[in-house]
C-alpha cells in the first residue's frame, strides 16, 4: 500500500511546476507525511492516555490538525458538531467532507500564510531541544511547500491520509519504503552518495563495530541518518528493552550534525519514521567547528559515518585542523578522530585513495591515525558500490587510545558488476562478518605488520598477496572519451596549421 501510495504521489508532483526533480518530489512527500505521522502519533498517545485514565493535551491547535485542515471528514447525519479538539464520529471511515475541505488556491493559502508559519513558532515555544515540538518547529523553519497547484496538494494530501502509522507492523513497513525514497533521490544523479549509503553497507559496519546499549553514537556528516536508523535497529532488536534503556535510546545515544537543509530534514524524518521521536540531530557545518574546542565531554564512544568526499574547503574552514587541507572527507577525518573518546570504535567510509596519496597532508593524517588509533581493518569495496559516484572506496575501522600494530585487510571481490539494478547486498558481505572476528586469513583477507612500512609515505593501499596483478582494462566510455579528446586536439593542431598556411 505504501509502495504504491508513493508511486502515485509522484505521478501527481511531476505534474507540479513547483517539482522538477526527485529531490522536490521527497522533500515534498516529506512534510505532508510527516504531518499525517504526527497526527497518528497524537491518537496513539490519546488513547493510551484514555487507558490509563488520564488527560492529553495534543501538541498541536485544533485548527491546524490533520482531521480540520487537511482531512475534516463527515459528521454523522443529526448528530453534535461538538468542538474541533473533539473526537468526531464518521458516516464511514475515511470519507473526506468535500464541503469543508479545502482545495486550489484556499488550501495552498492556508498552507503557506498560516500552517507552515504557526509550525515555525514551535521552534521558540518548545519547552527543550529534545522534544518532539522543537523538532516541529525546525523542521517547518528549513522547509517550504513548493507545491504551486492547490488541487495537486489536495490529491497529494488525499493519498496520503489513506495511510496508517498506527502498528508496528505499519510503521516499521513506512520507514522502510521512505528510506527507498531517499535512495531513489540518490540515484536521480544529482548529489548520488551524498544523501544515500548502501543500507547493506552500513548493517554490516555497525555490526563489526557493535555498539552497546549506553554507548553515545555519533555522525557528524548525517545526511539522512542511515547510519543512526541502523545502529537504533540494532540495538532494540533481539531482546525485550528495559523502561529506562528504552529512554536511553530515545534521548541520550543517537547525535548528528548535517550541513545541507534538505539532508537534514531528511535525516530528521527518518529518525522519527523509525522511531526515534525527538532526534539529536544540529543543522550546522561540522567542520567549522575548531578542533581545539572539543572538550571530554563532547566526545563519543562510537562514532559511525560516510563523510562528503571530494568536496574542498575554505581557507578559513581548514585552520580549524592542525592537518591543513581543502579535502573534505580528510577533515572529517582528523573530526572523528578527536571526538572520540578514549577506547572509542569507529567505522568510516572514505576513497581508497586515502590510503595512497603521497601529499603532506594525506601522509600527516595516516601517520596521526596510525600513531593515535589502532586502524584494526580495512575494508575495500568494489566500484559500483555507490551507485551514481564512480569512485573506489574503503571502510576504516579503528579504535582510539593506543596506537596501530597490524592491520587486516578484506577485499570485496564479488562475481558480478554493481549498479542501480544489481546493488550490493548483506550476502556479499557474509564472509568479511566472519572472517573479520578472528582477523583469519583467508583468498580475500590477509594482515600487514606496520612495522614493515617503508619510506615516509606510510603507504597502506590495498595489494593483496593473495591474487596476482590484473591489469585493468578500460570501460569502452573511457577509451571513447579519449578518442574525442585527441580527435579535438588533432582538430586544434590542425586549424594552427591552417592559420600558418
Amino acid at each position: 500500500m505504501f509502495e504504491q501510495t508513493f508511486k502515485n504521489i509522484d505521478d501527481i508532483l511531476h505534474k507540479d511546476a513547483g517539482c522538477g526533480s526527485e529531490l522536490d518530489y521527497v522533500e515534498q512527500t516529506s512534510w505532508i507525511l510527516f504531518l499525517k505521522y504526527l497526527d497518528d502519533l497524537e491518537r496513539d498517545r490519546a488513547t493510551a492516555a484514555e487507558l490509563t485514565g488520564k488527560t492529553y493535551t495534543p501538541i498541536i491547535d485544533a485548527n491546524y490538525r490533520w482531521g480540520v485542515w487537511a482531512m475534516p471528514k463527515k459528521r454523522k447525519a443529526g448528530g453534535s458538531m461538538g468542538a474541533a479538539s473533539e473526537p468526531v464520529e464518521l458516516v464511514e471511515p475515511g470519507e473526506l467532507d468535500h464541503q469543508n475541505a479545502l482545495t486550489g488556491d484556499d488550501l495552498t493559502d492556508f498552507v503557506n500564510n498560516q500552517l507552515f508559519p504557526y509550525l515555525k513558532r514551535f521552534k521558540q515555544s518548545a519547552a527543550s531541544a529534545d522534544t518532539i515540538e522543537y523538532k516541529i518547529g525546525e523542521i517547518f523553519s528549513e522547509l517550504k511547500n513548493r507545491i504551486q497547484s492547490g488541487y495537486n496538494l489536495r490529491e497529494v494530501i488525499n493519498r496520503i491520509d489513506e495511510l496508517r502509522f498506527r502498528t508496528h507492523a505499519e510503521k516499521h513497513e513506512m520507514s522502510h519504503l521512505y528510506e527507498d525514497k531517499i535512495k531513489n533521490m540518490g540515484n536521480a544523479g544529482r548529489n548520488g552518495g551524498e544523501y544515500y549509503t548502501p543500507r547493506p553497507l552500513i548493517t554490516t559496519i555497525v555490526k563489526v563495530v557493535n555498539p552497546k546499549i549506553g554507548d553515545k553514537i555519533y555522525d557528524g556528516a548525517v545526511g539522512s541518518a542511515g547510519f543512526l536508523c541502523e545502529a537504533f535497529n540494532y540495538l532494540k532488536s533481539g531482546k525485550e528493552l528495559s523502561t529506562s534503556e528504552w529512554e536511553i535510546l530515545q534521548k541520550r545515544t543517537f547525535y548528528g550534525k548535517e550541513k545541507k537543509s534538505l539532508a537534514y530534514i531528511l535525516g530528521v524524518m527518518n529518525l522519527i519514521f523509525h522511531g526515534i521521536e525527538a532526534p539529536n540531530i544540529i543543522h550546522t557545518n561540522t567542520l567549522a567547528e575548531n578542533l581545539a574546542d572539543i572538550q571530554e565531554k563532547d566526545r563519543y564512544e562510537v562514532v559511525l559515518a560516510n563523510p562528503p568526499f571530494g568536496g574542498k574547503e575554505r581557507a578559513e574552514v581548514q585552520q580549524n585542523f592542525p592537518i591543513k587541507t581543502g579535502e573534505t572527507a580528510s577533515l572529517f577525518l582528523q573530526h572523528f578522530i578527536k571526538i572520540l573518546k578514549a577506547g572509542g570504535k569507529a567505522g568510516v567510509v572514505i576513497k581508497n585513495t586515502f590510503l595512497s596519496n603521497t601529499d603532506n597532508a594525506s601522509i600527516a593524517l595516516r601517520k596521526s591515525l596510525l600513531e593515535s588509533c589502532n586502524l584494526h581493518t580495512v575494508l575495500d569495496l568494489p566500484g559500483g558500490t555507490f551507485t551514481g559516484a564512480g569512485v573506489k572506496t574503503v571502510v576504516l575501522f579503528f579504535e582510539k587510545g593506543r596506537p596501530t600494530q597490524k592491520i587486516w585487510y578484506y577485499q570485496l571481490n564479488l562475481n558480478r558488476n554493481l549498479g542501480k539494478t544489481n546493488p550490493l547486498n548483506e550476502n556479499d558481505l557474509a564472509e568479511f562478518v566472519a572472517l573479520q572476528k578472528s582477523f583469519a586469513d583467508s583468498p580475500n583477507s590477509w594482515s600487514i605488520d606496520v612495522r614493515s612500512l617503508t619510506g615516509p609515505e606510510l603507504d597502506l593501499s590495498v595489494k593483496n598477496p593473495n591474487k596476482k596483478e590484473v591489469a585493468q582494462l578500460r570501460s569502452p566510455g573511457d577509451i571513447l572519451a579519449e578518442m574525442k579528446a585527441l580527435d579535438e586536439e588533432s582538430a586544434e593542431i590542425l586549424a594552427s596549421i591552417q592559420d600558418l598556411i
